[in-house]
């Protein structure tokens, strides 16, 4: 195995918008994530919503051109 090529591996912090922190190893930083397994509809059983603004309009801002003069 080579030295020194290799990232260097720690603990990171990955926090949910639920409020959900999840401390794993990893050699990146610390994340912060929407949607985690204890708030996501699949794993919890229960239908909510999710993001208050829908997915056409959330797309429609995102990728909405410029007027061109």
């Amino acid at each position: 195995m080579k030295k020194d090529i290799h990232p260097k591996f720690g603990m990171t912090t990955i926090s949910c918008a639920c409020g959900n922190v999840i401390n794993v190893g990893s050699t990146g930083r610390d994340m912060h994530i929407n949607v985690c397994s204890a708030c996501h509809p699949f794993y919890t059983g229960k239908s909510s919503m999710v993001d208050t603004e829908g997915r056409v309009e959330q797309f429609n801002r995102r990728y909405r051109q410029k007027a061109t003069a």
